[in-house]
């Protein structure tokens, strides 16, 4: 979880390789007009992101199994959603970093509909997690393999 940019995707991915398990990139359960209102440099609002957190937490429920999916769950509130929806043990792997570290990634990637303008209004809305949280959060101002083997020793023994 994290803003756009911190490395929801490409770190999922590596992390859910490295453990094993399927990985779902959120982003790709957004409805189309949430995809439009963002390319266009609008930031949604908590109506446009309730059937998208349906389907996030949705995927909970499938076919079980170890899962990681890339979802921002900004807010308290959405990660609450996700869990209730879930119906069982969602842990939150907060990509924590500095807005300069985020922006020149944003900046690099290509091909995304996320753009740069919107950085500052994901960071307004973030709600780091809270120690009653179950969470982990890391610095990801490093390479994604540190990241990646920083997130399986403190995931270790937890079912993900």
């Amino acid at each position: 979880m994290g803003v756009s940019g911190c490395g929801k995707t490409s770190i999922g991915m590596a992390f859910a390789s490295e453990i094993g398990a399927r990985f779902i990139d959120g982003d790709d359960l957004h409805p189309a007009a949430n995809v439009a209102k963002m390319a266009r440099g609008e930031p949604l609002n908590d109506d446009d992101r309730a059937p998208w957190l349906s389907q996030v937490a949705a995927q909970f429920c499938q076919d079980g199994g170890a899962l990681v999916i890339g979802c921002s769950a900004l807010r308290r509130k959405y990660r609450n959603w996700l869990r209730e929806g879930a119906g069982g043990q969602v842990v939150f792997l907060h990509l924590a970093g500095t807005r300069a570290v985020i922006a020149e990634r944003m900046q690099a990637r290509q091909d995304h509909f996320m753009p740069l303008s919107l950085l500052d209004s994901q960071f307004a809305a973030l709600e780091p997690p809270q120690s009653d949280e179950l969470s982990i959060t890391v610095n990801i101002d490093q390479d994604i393999a540190a990241i990646v083997a920083e997130l399986v020793r403190k995931t270790e023994g937890m079912q993900i």
